[in-house]
Formats: structure tokens, sequence, C-alpha cells
């Protein structure tokens, strides 16, 4: 039996005995003693040796305790966020709305909480490295800053990845499409357009690209590129590869750049990069100038500030490159782009539908209302996409799909 097996067993065992609360703050503490208790037999060879005791310690206190006082706001289907700012402001969002909870934990839980969560990550967080990302094993995202980036308490912050759809079928369930405008996007994703997803922090944007994706042939190769792992496509041929921060020596650190670009080396029938933020958004840019066709999300307020943004953050890639290359590479490579929001109530919902003809004045690139949001209804606009060669020869017939003759 493994040194960690070993611990969790007399744990258990322990807890049993004494009848304790295993989401109490004494359970760390308790497994520290049955650690050094087993370290003292391990260093006569009564038992296997335990190379880092902190790290088996993590792993059975997350076993057994599982995230402590949290876990209850973790395992409850509808809450959709968690937060801590500090020992006594722990919030959660239910429906897009957020509240304040009535948990109370100390600084110390805090960081046994963050330090269970980081074990199974491979990701770090100290002084040298403040703030993390990471993938919780449920699929869940955790973002972790600490003094002194932030004023006094560890900053926490948990996303679950609720999917409440699927499909682009289920974003109509849920009312935040109508049936023509789904019928639309999925034959524009068949057709092999270029999309963006743009909206606020929350808006569903990721939900929104997995539904896009479910749309992708069954033939087609895809590779898929995030910051930590969001995106769950229910594809045949999928490949993900995420980030990676600098190890301890300060390398081995991969970035989107490293990672869109090794993405063009592995066959892609098409790309998904998660989130668009900074330089790489060039090699997003290129990549889909050059016929492969693509999908992303970025942050942006509107359909109009979605490709400002993107012929702006490609400028970080480096002094040699200029807006006169920035401007028509968008304006020929973005074919639409689709804008999210939420309602005051808490519902998600598609606000406009955008395609990007192509054509570029005064260093403004055209942009066409395809669908837009008017009283609590997605409506037909009166523009078109681009490229209606391409819908026809994916067997989609684009009067009958917009209701008018396309352009």
């Amino acid at each position: 039996m493994e040194a960690h097996a070993i611990i969790e067993a007399e744990t258990r065992e322990i807890i049993r005995r004494r009848g304790l609360d295993v989401r109490t703050g004494g359970l760390e503490p308790l497994i520290r003693d049955v650690a050094a208790d087993y370290d003292q037999r391990s260093a006569s060879g009564a038992v296997p040796p335990v190379r880092d005791l902190d790290t088996v310690v993590a792993q059975v206190a997350a076993r057994i305790g599982g995230y402590g006082a949290i876990q209850e706001l973790l395992d409850d289907p509808s809450v959709e966020e968690v937060w801590i700012n500090g020992p006594g402001q722990i919030f959660c969002a239910r429906h897009g709305r957020s509240e304040l909870t009535s948990l109370v934990l100390s600084e110390p839980e805090i960081r046994g909480i963050v330090e269970r969560m980081l074990v199974s990550s491979g990701r770090r967080l100290d002084l040298s490295t403040p703030f993390v990302d990471a993938l919780l094993s449920d699929g869940s995202r955790l973002h972790v800053v600490i003094p002194s980036v932030t004023r006094r308490h560890w900053s926490v912050n948990i996303r679950k990845f609720i999917a409440r759809a699927h499909r682009l079928e289920d974003l109509v369930e849920l009312g935040s499409l109508t049936p023509q405008s789904a019928a639309f996007l999925d034959a524009a994703v068949a057709a092999g357009l270029n999309i963006i997803v743009s909206g606020a922090v929350g808006a569903g944007k990721t939900t929104m690209l997995n539904c896009l994706a479910a749309s992708i042939g069954a033939r087609e190769r895809v590779v898929t590129v995030e910051e930590v792992f969001e995106l769950d496509l229910h594809l045949r041929d999928v490949v993900g590869m995420q980030t990676r921060q600098p190890n301890l020596e300060g390398t081995g650190r991969i970035t989107l750049r490293d990672l869109v670009k090794e993405s063009l080396r592995m066959r892609p029938s098409r790309i998904i990069v998660g989130e668009v933020r900074e330089a790489e958004s060039l090699d997003m840019l290129i990549a889909l100038n050059s016929g492969l066709p693509g999908m992303a999300s970025v942050h942006a307020n509107s359909a109009r500030d979605a490709v400002t943004k993107l012929c702006t953050l490609p400028l970080l890639a480096g002094e040699n490159v200029s807006s006169r290359f920035v401007v028509p590479t968008v304006a020929s490579c973005i074919d639409l782009v689709v804008h999210l929001d939420i309602r005051p109530d808490g519902r998600r919902c598609v606000r406009e539908i955008a395609g990007l003809p192509g054509r570029v004045e005064n260093d403004v690139i055209e942009i066409s209302d395809i669908f837009h949001l008017r009283e609590d209804q997605l409506v037909r606009g009166d523009g078109f996409p681009p490229h209606a060669e391409r819908f026809a020869r994916a067997g989609a017939d684009l009067s009958r799909l917009l209701g008018r003759d396309a352009a």
C-alpha cells in the first residue's frame, strides 16, 4: 500500500473513533499529526518512505474533507461561482446574481483550501508567483491572488462550469437564440466561417463556443488553445492544449502564442482559441487568414467593440506590427461576431450577430447587422454574412435561412 493510502486510512479511522466533523478546521492538523507519525515509522523501514509530506497532506485532506466549508456551495447545482474576499466575505452567484453567504473562514483555512485545490493542478502559488489560474478536478476554474498584490487577504475565485447547453438547439430552449438565428449559426459553422464570440465576464462565451463547436463536422480535426482548460467539446477528433507557468528556475513557460503556433503543426481542420487577450491575437489572425477556419472569444461591450479590440490587440506583438496590416487582415478573415449579454434578471442572451463583409473605409471596418435584440427578442436585421458561396457549398440556402434575398 502506498504512503498516502496508509495515511488516509489511519486518518479516517481516527475520525470514525472520535466522531469528528471533517469540514472543520481541525482536519488538516490531524492529518499532519498522522503524517508525522508515519514519517517516524518510515525512518525505521516499517512503512514505505514519503518524499513530499506537504503534498500528501493536501491530497489526503482533499479526499477526506473536500474543500472544507465551501464544499457545500461547490456541490450546489444552482451556484455558478464562488469567491472569497476575506475570512468573513464569502460570496456566491446564482442565476447571474451575487449574494453574500453566511460562511466565515479563518486565513489558515482559506490557505489550506487553496493548497488542496492546487495539489493536482501542477501549478504553484508563492511570493514569486502571487497569482494563479488552475483547473479543478470537476472542471471548475480557480483563480487566486495573494498579498502583497492584494491589499490584505487572499482573493479566491472559483468559476464552476455548469453546462446547461451543449448545442445551439439547447440555447433556443433557454431563450438565448431564436430557431432562425440558431439555424443560421449552425450553417455558418458548417460553411467554415470564422466566428468571434464576444461579451462581458460571465455572459456565457465558453458555453456559446461549445454549442457552436457541436455543429462542426464529424470528420474534422479540431485543436483548442486555452489559458486553462474550460472548453468541453464532444467531438470525435479533438486535441486540447493549455498554457503552462514557468518552473522554479523561471524556465519552461508556455504561452498562448506558443500554443497557437504549435496548433498549426498538428494538421487541424479548424482551431478554437478559448479567449484572446493579448499578442496571441496576431498569431490567430495569421492562422485564420491562411484558410484555416476557427473560432475565438474576446471580452467586449458590443460586436463593434470586439472588432475594434481585434484591431488593437495584435499591436502588442511588437513595434513592427502596424494597423495598416492588422485592420485589413481583421476585415478579411473574421466573418461573424456573436455578441452576448446578461439581462437585469441574470439571464444570458445573444444581443447581436454581426457580419464583416470585408470592406474598410478610413481604417473603419464595415459591419452588417444580421440579427439584433429588440424588445427582448432576437430579430432579423438588414445585413448579410460574407461568403455566400461557402454556404452554398455546405448545402445551405441563405435566402431561406435569413428570410430575404441574400446579397
